[in-house]
């Protein structure tokens, strides 16, 4: 006796196109996952008063970057980690050599190069010498003598006879500044690795339908 068995329809074809909706909707899954990201992370940056170009620092890739695939993944990031990661922290930041951290007044102007100004480079750029000025309650303070121009900011003194002629705070000296936690990233990618089953389960179901 021979016996001949067909299984209609074709098992093998049927696994062969479930996977493959998998693919799809693992893939456009995590797509969303870190274009949501994404945005939830920019969204804090700009909502933190950090501005529009920290922000858009924040950038994602998915991976494979063409093609679906059950391993899919997304990768989200700055490109400015340091400054990024500092508001995410709030670290202790201390100076490098043990002394005093200068955080410019707004008589010391900004710095050409761009970032807070030091008080070797307001020297060189003014011409004028910083005097040190030790306090015992408060920062002690870097001043130097010269003349407040409209902006605010020290500048040489002309004057012969001394007329505008003041002694400004161009740095306070403290020995270490506690960076306030302004954002919050870890709550947002915990978010969206918990949207991640959800988002499958959606995508594969329109798959479906």
């Amino acid at each position: 006796m021979k016996l001949k068995l067909d299984i209609d329809p074709d098992i093998v074809a049927m696994m062969a196109a479930e996977v493959a909706a998998g693919e799809r909707a693992v893939s456009a899954a995590m797509r969303e996952a870190g274009t949501g990201l994404k945005s939830d992370w920019r969204g804090q940056i700009t909502g933190a008063g950090l501005g529009r170009r920290l922000a858009n620092s924040i950038r994602n890739q998915n991976f494979p970057r063409s093609g679906e695939s059950l391993d899919a993944a997304a990768l989200v990031w700055s490109k400015a980690p340091v400054i990024v990661g500092a508001h995410d922290t709030g670290p202790l930041i201390r100076s490098n050599d043990g002394f005093w951290l200068a955080i410019p007044t707004p008589a010391a102007g900004k710095s050409r190069k761009g970032g807070r100004i030091t008080p070797l480079e307001w020297e060189r750029r003014t011409g004028l010498r910083l005097r040190f000025v030790y306090r015992r309650t408060g920062p002690s303070l870097l001043v130097s003598e010269g003349r407040l121009n409209t902006k605010g900011q020290a500048v040489v003194s002309r004057s012969k006879t001394g007329r505008g002629r003041v002694t400004a705070p161009i740095f306070l000296l403290v020995p270490q500044v506690k960076l306030p936690k302004r954002l919050d990233l870890a709550r947002d990618t915990a978010r969206a690795l918990d949207s991640v089953p959800g988002l499958i389960v959606a995508n594969w179901v329109e798959e479906r339908l």
